[in-house]
This record gives C-alpha cells, sequence and structure tokens, in this order.
C-alpha cells in the first residue's frame, strides 16, 4: 500500500469535482423531467401513456448497465470508459433537447441513461482511488452527495427550468457541464490501480443481463399504470425477467470470465450490504417520490414551490455526511451510526403521517431537515459496512451491484407505494362512503352549510344543491386521499424502523471501518 502514490493538493480535489459532477448529472436525470412532463405532452402532442416511457427508458438503461460498470471498465480502461460515458451523457443530452417526437425523445433517453448509469460506479471507483485508505470513510461521504442531492435536487431544477425557459433546456444545461468534466478527466484522472484481464466476452451472459433486469425494471415502472398483471405484456415481461434472471446467475457462476462475478457474494458483509443498499434505495426513492405529489396534488403547491422545501434537507445532508464519514474514521461503529439514521428516518415519516390539508410549508420545515440528517446518517456507514470485505479486483464488481441494487430498490419503493397509496384510496373511500347518507344529520348539516353557501352568491336552489352534492364529494375525495397519503408516510416509518433489527446481523471489524479498504 505504501508504493500507491495518491493524488494530493489541487490534483486530488480537481477529480472529487470531476466525479461528483458527473455522478450528480446521472442522479439528477433520474428526477428532472417529472415535473416537465405536462408541458413535454403539450409541445410534443403525446398522451400520457407515451410520455410514461421518457421516465421508464432512462431507468431502463440505467439499471441495465449499472451491474456491467466493473467489466467495462476492465475490458476498455476505467478512464476511457469514464470519458466515453461522459461524452455518450453529454451528446445524448443535447439530441434530447432537440427531440422533435415523444419516440424519438424515448430512445434518446435510454441512450442517455446508458452513459449516465457508468458515471455513478465508475465516480466511485475513481473517488476511492483518490483517497488514502484511512480517509475513504469521507470519500463516501462526498460520494453520497451526488447520490442523495440528485434526486432531492432533480425536481427543483426541474421546475425552475420548465416555469421560467422550456422543457429541452432540462437537457441543454447538462452540455456545457459534461464538456467540462470530460476535459478535466482526460486530464486528470489516470487508470485504475488494479485492472481485471478480460479475455472473452460473455455475450449470452450480457444478453440475459439486459433481457431480465430490463424486463424487470419496465414491470416496476409500468406494472401500476397497467393494472399489474391485468395487461398481457406485463405478465410475458415478468416471465421473461425470472427466467433470464435465474439462466444469467446460473451462467455467469458456471463460466471463468464472467460479466457479473457473483462469488464475490460468498463475502457475507457484502451481501448484508446489498440488502440494507436495496432499503436505501427503497427509502430515499420511495419518500421523494410521495411528498412532492402530496404536496402538488392535495396541498396545491406548485413544482417549484414543492422542490425549494426540499433544499434545507439536501442542504443538511451536506453537512451530516462529511461528519459521518469522520466519525468513522475515529472508530464510532457503523452499526450505530445506521441506527441513528434508521430512527430519525422513522421520526420523519411518523411527523409527516400527522398532516393535515392545512398544512403548509412551515409545516415541513422542521421534518424535512430530519430527513436529511437520517440520510446523512444512513447513507455512509451502510455503503462502508457492504464494502469493506472486498479487494483488489473485486471491487468495481462490488460497486456496480451495489449501485445496481439501490436502484432497483428506489424502482421497488415506488412501484410498491404507487400500489399502496391506490388500493388506500379504495379502502378509505368505502369506509368514508358507509358513514355518509341522506339521513344522516352530519350529512345534512354539511349538505345544507354547502347549500346556503352557494345561494348565497345567488344561485337557484336547485343548482346550488347539486353544487353541494359536488362539493361534498370533493371533500370525501380529499380526505380520501389524505388519510392514503398518510398511510404511505406512516408505512415507510414503519419499514425504517423494523430493519434496525437486521443491523445487529451484520458484522464488521472496527478496523475495517477505519481503513474503508474495499470501498471502490
Amino acid at each position: 500500500m505504501n508504493a500507491i502514490q495518491y493524488p494530493t493538493g489541487f490534483r486530488k480535489w480537481i477529480i472529487v469535482i470531476t466525479v461528483v459532477t458527473a455522478s450528480l448529472l446521472e442522479m439528477i436525470d433520474t428526477t428532472v423531467v417529472n415535473v416537465s412532463l405536462t408541458q413535454i405532452m403539450g409541445n410534443l402532442g403525446a398522451t400520457l401513456e407515451d410520455v410514461a416511457w421518457v421516465i421508464t427508458s432512462y431507468a431502463v438503461a440505467n439499471v441495465i448497465i449499472l451491474p456491467m460498470t466493473g467489466w467495462l471498465s476492465s475490458k476498455f480502461g476505467r478512464k476511457n470508459y469514464f470519458v466515453f460515458s461522459i461524452l455518450l451523457f453529454t451528446l445524448a443530452s443535447f439530441f434530447c433537447g432537440n427531440a422533435h417526437s415523444i419516440w424519438e425523445l424515448v430512445i434518446f433517453r435510454f441512450i442517455q441513461g446508458i452513459g449516465g448509469g457508468a458515471l455513478l460506479s465508475t465516480s466511485q471507483s475513481i473517488l476511492f482511488e483518490t483517497f488514502k485508505p484511512e480517509d475513504r470513510g469521507m470519500a463516501t461521504a462526498i460520494f453520497g452527495l451526488g447520490v442523495v442531492l440528485g434526486p432531492t435536487f432533480g425536481p427543483t431544477i426541474g421546475g425552475f427550468i420548465t416555469d421560467h425557459y422550456s422543457w429541452p433546456w432540462i437537457f441543454y444545461i447538462n452540455l456545457p457541464l459534461g464538456i467540462i468534466a470530460a476535459l478535466l478527466s482526460l486530464t486528470f484522472i489516470t487508470e485504475s490501480i488494479d485492472r481485471r484481464v478480460i479475455d472473452r466476452v460473455d455475450w449470452l451472459g450480457i444478453g440475459l443481463l439486459i433481457a431480465g433486469i430490463g424486463a424487470l425494471q419496465i414491470v416496476l415502472e409500468r406494472g401500476q399504470t397497467e393494472d399489474w398483471f391485468d395487461a398481457t405484456y406485463i405478465v410475458i415481461l415478468t416471465i421473461v425477467s425470472v427466467l433470464s434472471l435465474l439462466l444469467f446467475v446460473w451462467r455467469e457462476l458456471s463460466i471463468d470470465h464472467p460479466v457479473v462475478d457473483f462469488r464475490i457474494m460468498k463475502d457475507r458483509s457484502f451481501s448484508f450490504g446489498l440488502v440494507f443498499s436495496f432499503i436505501l434505495g427503497f427509502g430515499l426513492f420511495a419518500s421523494v417520490f410521495v411528498f412532492p405529489i402530496f404536496c402538488q396534488g392535495l396541498l396545491g403547491f406548485t413544482a417549484q414551490q414543492t422542490g425549494e422545501l426540499m433544499i434545507p434537507s439536501g442542504l443538511i445532508t451536506i453537512i451530516i455526511m462529511p461528519l459521518v464519514g469522520t466519525l468513522l474514521k475515529k472508530k464510532v461503529p457503523p452499526q450505530f451510526m445506521a441506527v441513528v439514521g434508521f430512527a430519525i428516518f422513522y421520526f420523519f415519516t411518523k411527523v409527516l403521517s400527522s398532516s393535515t390539508l392545512a398544512s403548509g410549508e412551515s409545516d415541513f420545515y422542521w421534518p424535512l431537515l430530519l430527513r436529511g440528517i437520517g440520510m446523512g446518517c444512513l447513507f455512509v456507514p451502510l455503503t462502508a459496512m457492504g464494502l469493506s470485505g472486498l479487494k483488489g479486483k473485486d471491487m468495481a464488481q462490488g460497486v456496480g451491484l451495489n449501485n445496481m441494487i439501490r436502484q432497483l430498490g428506489g424502482s421497488f419503493g415506488v412501484a410498491l407505494m404507487t400500489t399502496f397509496i391506490h388500493t388506500r384510496l379504495s379502502v378509505h373511500r368505502i369506509n368514508l362512503l358507509n358513514h355518509i347518507n341522506v339521513y344522516d344529520p352530519a350529512t345534512q348539516e354539511r349538505l345544507n352549510g354547502f347549500t346556503a353557501a352557494f345561494m348565497g352568491r345567488g344561485m337557484y336552489p336547485a343548482q346550488a344543491q347539486q353544487m353541494a352534492v359536488a362539493a361534498l364529494e370533493g371533500t370525501i375525495g380529499k380526505q380520501t386521499a389524505l388519510m392514503s397519503y398518510m398511510d404511505a408516510f406512516w408505512i415507510i416509518g414503519i419499514f425504517f424502523l423494523c430493519c434496525i433489527p437486521l443491523i445487529l446481523f451484520q458484522r464488521h471489524s472496527r478496523n475495517a471501518v477505519v481503513s474503508m479498504e474495499g470501498v471502490h
């Protein structure tokens, strides 16, 4: 280890800025288009079903390429692959902004996702070879900024650009940053210290991986919209996914040069780390998904207002992550930090589950600060615990798998929360309607109040009565939605609370925490 020359001074921090910029670009683009879909639909003449593929295509490409990044880095050289991925992402961003039809946009979003997915894991590998072993807890924290802040600030950036400019600019803004990142990478980034020798290409394995992971991601992204297994293509893709992934695992375990080396899962810490990465992705993406919909769909916030609400949470995460990295360096057990993070995240969701229709921006300030602290306490120790046992050529493989599992956790989180909210909407509506009938005094009192109010505005009695019934229906709808969202926040919190005992099964050497040898 003494023979390794780590970058220092200006060169070191230029590398840090470069890779963090690259990872931020990738993670921001996972959510930046969400608030621009309405404008895209109108401009390109697309339906809601069509425009949803703009998000799905990017997510599918991301999750396909992530487990392959270690193999591709070894095959073509990490520096070459990193620069190529930045340029591919940047070029695809230009064509996304210049798209003249919805399907042209979907195709270039897929290509953008191929380049972007590679940036995440390759950035992490470069970052951890830039820091000395005893400083890699801090490196984990720095990398975590891109992973956590990207989905947080994406809607804010997208909302601002959409409100003040036009949707193509959410893609064009990537161009100068991508070009600068590519030039800095060519100048300052060096080749990997440890590089696997790739003699043969496992084309069958690559095909099975693309089919299995791609089909699974489409099922997760589109399942709720298509009422899950009521749609024939969802059923077919589910079967394709299961069979392809089973064959892929068997294939990779039976050949000498696998695309994804599952043998690294013999490391108990790494296997548990994958579980925690899934949990982290579930909580991060599910909460980021539910909260904006709740604020915009029910409380009437604009996209920009909702995004601005998330800024304090992101800023506190920026502060907390380096502090957690420092504590790990000082031999504070990562299990302790993770338990604190899980507990804080539970309290965040518990407070949100008590929201009302009268809740305003000030009511969410402290809960969102709690979320920022919780995510800061979770990301660094969970990553450290999962990857600290891997060494040498296994690092890139571990990083790719770890990031893929976190991405899948996010996809499962969004899919399950969407289905859960949809189900609870039906349950709560039925329960409320069971307590409402024309003979109920409370119902009559409410209808009479609405009728009187409408008549006070100059309406005829019959018209006022019709409007009163519609107003009561609107009230029921709002209360139904409110209770459903509150249930969603509550269930996310319980999920995190139940994860605390799982931490106790994770063995982790105190020395590994300090050195962080396996985090690449």
